[in-house]
């Protein structure tokens, strides 16, 4: 059986999974370019996702599986690989560690004022006025209440916090007090202090934050976006920052990406804006290849218990 990676991954990695899996023909490229002239004999695609198309899946004639070696699947060719039948496994919930890691830092920096603390560092200022706050049990809600909201509400339970999420099916969730499905929303906007969208890109999710759901917010509640950006409507965002209807808007993704020098955002003294990195760990493709390794051997034994298998017609 060959199995094509155009996802690059180390020396390391590779010579770990030949010798886990001897009898299998494992071809490694960097890229999809590299790996194209392999698509036609591949019944196994290890990708990031980013590089299959429609005409490529023409081509891979033998394909039976794709592992994404990511959580997003929004540039995925679903209508193709739904007519192929194609199954798929993505990396969902590597990024759990990374991304709770970065909420909480991120919270502590505004709530503690290190950004204006490390500005009166570099300029040699000891002003002892600057103004802090604690994060202890305050209200969290997470929005996307998936492997990350319940990581995240893991760690806020540490500093005391009250956990609420919110999810497509609102069914009890662990580390969470609170879970109520997407249509409650509303509910509990005012009285949370620290709101974290962690949505997937999907129709469903698009603009689920406007200028109605900013209204709703508490003027001290911060709100944060790790999910994808377009669960955001940037321009109500900025409005609610800008007439002071929120406190603070800590942004790791965007409408659209790299977000441009011109954007308004960088000027906002009450945002935060990171380059879509709250997921990044140096231990991601450790953490991904221990999903694909586990089902890749779910494929070998032809069984149905794969972790992270995509509804093709839903995209997630």
């Amino acid at each position: 059986m060959t199995i094509l990676f155009s996802a690059a991954v180390s020396m390391k990695h590779q010579e770990r999974l030949k010798t886990d899996f001897p009898t299998e023909n494992f071809i490694f490229r960097d890229n999809m370019t590299a790996a194209q002239e392999a698509l036609s004999e591949a019944k196994v695609l290890v990708t990031y996702g980013e590089d299959l198309t429609s005409e490529l899946m023409g081509q891979a004639t033998r394909l039976e599986w794709i592992m994404v070696m990511s959580a997003g699947l929004e540039r995925m060719p679903f209508k193709a690989i739904e007519a192929k039948q194609v199954r798929v496994t993505n990396a969902r919930g590597i990024h759990k560690v990374p991304m709770g890691e970065y909420t909480i830092s991120m919270l502590l920096q505004t709530y503690r004022q290190e950004k204006l603390i490390s500005k009166n560092e570099a300029n040699q200022i000891w002003d002892k006025t600057v103004r802090v706050k604690e994060i202890t049990g305050k209200t969290i809600l997470i929005v996307g209440a998936g492997a990350i909201g319940q990581e995240i509400a893991r760690l806020a339970k540490a500093f005391q916090m009250k956990t609420w999420g919110i999810s497509r099916s609102g069914r009890a969730v662990n580390h969470f007090d609170v879970n109520e499905p997407m249509e409650n929303l509303h509910t509990l906007l005012s009285d949370a202090d620290f709101i974290v969208s962690v949505l997937p890109s999907t129709v469903e999710t698009r603009h689920v934050f406007t200028a109605k759901e900013f209204k709703l917010m508490s003027e001290d509640a911060i709100f944060m976006n790790i999910g994808r950006g377009q669960a955001v409507k940037s321009e109500d965002l900025l409005v609610a920052v800008q007439q002071e209807e929120i406190a603070h808007a800590i942004l790791d993704v965007f409408e659209t990406e790299p977000l441009p020098a011109e954007h308004p955002f960088w000027l906002e003294k009450n945002m935060t804006v990171t380059p879509h990195v709250s997921g990044v760990s140096s231990e991601y493709v450790t953490r991904a290849l221990e999903i694909f390794t586990q089902n890749l051997r779910v494929y070998q034994a032809k069984e149905n218990t794969y972790v992270n298998e995509i509804d093709t017609n839903r995209g997630y």
